[in-house]
């Protein structure tokens, strides 16, 4: 139990032990006043029923507020799960869409890559025929001068040996 709690019922029952200790002085008639005239009761008594009436008034009263509370704080627990259910559903949302988003620039990366492949294959057979076309070229251009060379020899007269060069020359 909370301290309050424990007091109030403390004073609660000080005050009813005192009223049972007393009791012949709270059912004593008094006269009294009520402005407009005089009646003979029991003052304790009355102050008694003023007490707990007093009493059951604020225990109502308190019963009312923490109602109260209680209801506020279920309606606010409603809001929040409501917005925490609107926050996660906008979060799926844009977790979807940026999965969208990255599937098409995937996408088109795919798409560039592989145009890229296209062109550099393309690239490198072209490449490839001029290499082959300038080798063939190459090849027939030695030939041909391997011919002449060729041709040249064979229609110079042949020399006489080395020793008749020699005696030329002295």
């Amino acid at each position: 139990m909370y301290l309050r709690t424990i007091l109030i019922v403390l004073a609660c029952g000080m005050l009813a032990i005192f009223a049972a200790i007393n009791w012949t002085a709270f059912t004593a008639p008094t006269t009294l006043s009520l402005i407009f005239a005089s009646v003979e009761a029991p003052l304790g008594l009355i102050l008694l029923g003023a007490i707990a009436l007093l009493s059951a008034l604020f225990l109502v009263y308190v019963v009312y507020l923490q109602s109260s509370v209680l209801v506020e704080t279920r309606r606010h627990t409603r809001e929040i799960q409501a917005q925490r259910e609107l926050a996660e559903r906008a979060e799926i949302s844009r977790v979807h869409e940026l999965r969208a988003s990255l599937e098409a620039q995937l996408h088109a990366i795919s798409q560039q890559n592989d145009q890229s492949k296209s062109e550099l294959a393309a690239r490198l057979d072209r490449v490839e025929t001029e290499l082959r076309r300038s080798i063939e070229e190459s090849q027939n251009a030695l030939a041909a001068a391997l011919a002449e060379m060729d041709d040249h020899l064979g229609q110079r007269p042949a020399l006489e040996p080395t020793r008749h060069v020699a005696e030329q020359r002295r």
